[in-house]
């Protein structure tokens, strides 16, 4: 059975062990897509999991199941738990420590979608970082509530809706919990949203100044720690980083050669026309105004061959 085309969940799963008892169950909602599974997995059973979209588990028996789960890297240490959200990006390792049935309720979410509900609930979440349950009644009644209407809707979609915001709110409330490492304390690196996130905040100001922190805050770390996580990622500190994107767009905008060169240095972040030339200069190892002249000529020159290799078609 597929999902709808407006959001579908993006899991990659490896398992071994793992056979699932009845049909998968899934409904849609806005950013969301809310899933059950019926599953039956043999001791030492299990799998890695990893999604670039954020989601919640909730595990709907009575008692955990006897599954040791382990986040950020298979050497974390092993958590029982019976519900846990799992940001984007981070890896999941699962084990089946002795025979067992159970039944979960699976709720994917596209990242901004899950940022507009925690707004709109008031709640502040580090969405970076894992946080598991070891028992919480409230949010398995919940998430029954919310298989049932899954399989058998008899509410349209407000009754649901309702139900995965009393999920968050508990999940996030609830305590105590056990956290895991974020995807950058994990791996060192930045996860694709949150790099896709500065890049949106860099190309939304390319007229203004954006400072480390700004990039940070985009992230959702601290400057410190983004510093170091973006270098791992990009290979440059953010600040060359940012420097590098201002100059090809500078660049790109000197080639197409509407702009004087004080508008595309006001465009692109500069303080004026020199700094843009001096930067240009140290980037390129020409000026803008030479730069210019010679993609002109490039483009002259490749015309000319062009026309040469028409006629050369046609005599």
């Amino acid at each position: 059975m597929g999902y709808p085309a407006e959001f579908r969940p993006r899991m990659q799963a490896r398992t071994r062990a793992l056979r699932t008892l009845e049909p998968l169950a899934f409904q849609t909602l806005e950013g969301a897509v809310a899933d059950v599974w019926a599953v039956h997995g043999e001791a030492g059973g299990g799998g890695h999991y990893i999604a670039p979209d954020p989601r919640i588990v909730i595990f709907l028996d009575d008692q955990p199941p006897p599954m040791v789960l382990r986040a950020g890297s298979p050497e974390a240490a092993p958590i029982v738990a019976q519900a846990f959200f799992m940001p984007a990006d981070l890896p999941m390792w699962a084990r089946m420590q002795s025979p067992a049935r159970m039944t979960h309720l699976d709720i994917h979410f596209e990242h901004a979608a899950l940022e507009r509900r925690l707004a709109a609930g008031r709640l502040r979440v580090d969405l970076a970082r894992p946080r598991l349950l070891a028992s919480n009644t409230s949010l398995v009644a919940l998430g029954r509530m919310a298989a049932a209407e899954i399989r058998s809707p008899r509410a349209g979609r407000m009754l649901l809706d309702g139900l995965l915001t009393a999920v968050l709110a508990e999940l996030f409330a609830a305590g105590p919990v056990v956290t895991g490492p974020s995807r950058h304390e994990a791996t060192g690196r930045l996860a694709p949203w949150q790099m896709a996130a500065v890049r949106r905040l860099v190309e939304e100001n390319m007229a203004r100044p954006v400072s480390v922190a700004d990039m940070a805050r985009a992230a959702r770390l601290s400057e410190s720690w983004f510093a170091h996580a973006f270098r791992a990622e990009v290979g440059q500190p953010p600040h060359r980083w940012l420097a590098g994107l201002r100059l090809e767009r500078a660049a790109q905008m000197i080639r197409e050669g509407a702009r004087p060169l004080a508008e595309v240095a006001q465009m692109t972040g500069f303080a004026d026309q020199s700094h843009l030339s001096r930067r240009f200069r140290a980037h390129f190892g020409m000026t803008p105004t030479d730069w210019r002249r010679a993609q002109g000529r490039r483009s002259e020159q490749a015309e000319a061959g062009s026309f040469k290799t028409g006629r050369e078609i046609w005599s």
